[in-house]
């Protein structure tokens, strides 16, 4: 059994082609992707996409974010973490290393933090 397997045995969802091809795409990744960094690796409409994207969030396979360039951010749910977002250059970065916030009466989910990375530090 692969990963794809184990992710959608774990829901009530139909493994289509095109939902298999989007689950690759984000299990292979190391990082977040958006629509733009994926649609020349799948064949379906923006529609589509954004459609079982949905799904997927709704049966908690996957998180998203939205970045500085108004672009929304998908990766597979794993360990949570933490991203940081480059203010100059928009670039993302997981954030692996523990990051204690609370606060009385809530529940975090996800914690972005936004700076100048270290290649825009340097320049």
């Amino acid at each position: 059994m692969n990963k794809i397997d184990n992710l959608t045995n774990l829901t009530n969802i139909k493994l289509t082609s095109a939902r298999k091809s989007i689950l690759e795409l984000l299990i292979k990744s190391n990082k977040p992707l958006s629509y733009e960094d994926m649609k020349d690796n799948i064949s379906m409409d923006k529609a589509t996409f954004y459609r079982n994207i949905t799904i997927f969030e709704e049966e908690n396979i996957i998180s998203s974010f939205e970045s500085n360039d108004k672009k929304r951010y998908f990766e597979i749910k794993r360990v949570a973490h933490s991203h940081f977002i480059c203010s100059s250059c928009s670039k993302i970065e997981c954030i692996h290393q523990a990051i204690e916030i609370k606060l009385e009466n809530h529940q975090i989910d996800t914690i972005i933090i936004k700076g100048l990375c270290s290649d825009c530090l340097k320049n």
